[in-house]
C-alpha cells in the first residue's frame, strides 16, 4: 500500500528537492547560437519590453512561473516575495498549483498573498488536468487571477507513489475549461516539453495558449524519484529539450499564443526563446534559489539583469520591441541540429 502524506508536507518536499537538484551550468539552448549584427540604427531608449500574449497586455515578455503554494508558512513568505519582486519589477507571476487549497480552504491564504502583495498585477491562477470546471472558476477567483494556467504533468504523477494513475479524461476536462472559463487558459507542461503531436491535440480542443516546459529546468522526475524508495531513475532524463519543444509546437500551431520556460537561464537564453517564435518566457527554478540564497533584493537585482539582458540583444538586432525578435538570424548545432532537423 502507498503511504499518503499530506499536500503540505508534499509541497514543501517538492521545495526542498527542486533546490537541490536544479543545476544550471548546461542547457540545450547552449546548441543555439544568435548570429551577431554589427550594424544597428537603434538608441537604447527605443527599447520597448512591453508584449502582447493574446488578449493579455504585458509590461515584459519575463514572466515568473508556477512554484509554490499550499505549504503553509514556508510557501505562503515565499510566494509573498515573488509577488513584491514581480511587482517592483513589472513582471507578470503565477503560483503553483492551488489544489491544495481547494481541498484545504486554510491553504488559500498561501496564494491569495499574491493578489495581495500586487493588487494591479498580472497572476495566473494554476491547476492540474484533473481539475472540473468549477474547481477551474475557484482558483481564478480565489486570487483575481488574469488567466489560469492548467499543468500536465503524467509522468510526475506515474513516478509519485501518490500520483494519478487514470488521464481518460484529460482532453474533454481541459475542453470544458477552456470553453467555459472567462479568461485566457494556457495548457503547461512542467519539465518534459510538447511535442507537435500533443500540440495539435490541445489545438483540437480550442486551446489558443500553450507554455512548452521544456527539458532543461527544475526536473519533477529527479525531484519524485528522491521521494521514492525505490527510484526509476531512468527517466530522469525524459523530455522534450525547451528550444527544441518551441519549434515543435511552432511548426504545427504558428497561431498559438506560446510561452516558453523549462532550463532559461538569464535573458540571452530568453531571447532565443523569442527568436523561436515563444512571446514570453517563464522562469522558476532559477529565481526561487536567488531567492532563498540570497533575498527579495537580490532577486530585484536579478530580474532587472534580466531585463537589461534581453534589451541589449534587441538592440543588436535591431528589435523594438519583443515580437519583432521572431525569426532574427540563428544557427543549431549539436544535437539541438539533429533534433530539430529530424522532427521539425
Amino acid at each position: 500500500m502507498v503511504k499518503q502524506m499530506s499536500r503540505a508536507n508534499r509541497k514543501l518536499e517538492h521545495i526542498k528537492y527542486a533546490l537541490e537538484s536544479n543545476k544550471e551550468e548546461v542547457s540545450a539552448f547552449d546548441g543555439m547560437k544568435i548570429i551577431h549584427q554589427s550594424v544597428t540604427s537603434l538608441n537604447w531608449d527605443d527599447i520597448e519590453l512591453h508584449t502582447k500574449l493574446g488578449g493579455l497586455s504585458l509590461s515584459s515578455p519575463l514572466f515568473v512561473n508556477a512554484m509554490t503554494g499550499g505549504g503553509g508558512m514556508d510557501t505562503e513568505t515565499i510566494n509573498k516575495n515573488l509577488a513584491i519582486a514581480a511587482k517592483e519589477t513589472g513582471i507578470s507571476m503565477s503560483v503553483g498549483s492551488q489544489m491544495s487549497a481547494i481541498k484545504n480552504n486554510e491553504e488559500e491564504r498561501t496564494y491569495r498573498v499574491v493578489r495581495s502583495e500586487n493588487p494591479n498585477g498580472i497572476i495566473f491562477a494554476n491547476l492540474g488536468s484533473e481539475a472540473s470546471v468549477e474547481q477551474a472558476q475557484r482558483a481564478v477567483d480565489m486570487i483575481e487571477a488574469d488567466a489560469l494556467q492548467i499543468h500536465l504533468n503524467v509522468l510526475q504523477e506515474l513516478i509519485m507513489p501518490e500520483g494519478d494513475r487514470n488521464f481518460e479524461r484529460m482532453e474533454s476536462r481541459i475542453e470544458a475549461i477552456v470553453n467555459r472559463l472567462p479568461v485566457p487558459v494556457i495548457i503547461k507542461e512542467i519539465g518534459q516539453g510538447f511535442s507537435k503531436e500533443s500540440a495539435l491535440r490541445m489545438k483540437n480542443v480550442g486551446v489558443e495558449y500553450i507554455d512548452v516546459a521544456g527539458k532543461g529546468g527544475t526536473n519533477f522526475s529527479i525531484v519524485e524519484n528522491r521521494r521514492r524508495k525505490t527510484p526509476l531513475s531512468s527517466f530522469d532524463y525524459w523530455g522534450i529539450p525547451t528550444p527544441a519543444s518551441i519549434k515543435e509546437v511552432h511548426s504545427v500551431f504558428p497561431e498559438c499564443q506560446l510561452l516558453a520556460s523549462g532550463g532559461i537561464r538569464n535573458g540571452l537564453d530568453g531571447a532565443k526563446s523569442l527568436i523561436l517564435g515563444a512571446k514570453a518566457f517563464g522562469m522558476a527554478g532559477s529565481l526561487l534559489k536567488v531567492l532563498v540564497n540570497e533575498g527579495l533584493e537580490a532577486l530585484v537585482e536579478r530580474i532587472e539583469d534580466i531585463h537589461k539582458e534581453v534589451q541589449m540583444i534587441m538592440l543588436m538586432l535591431e528589435s523594438k520591441t519583443p515580437d519583432q525578435l521572431a525569426g532574427k538570424p540563428h544557427v543549431f548545432t549539436g544535437e539541438l541540429y539533429d533534433w530539430i532537423h529530424q522532427r521539425i
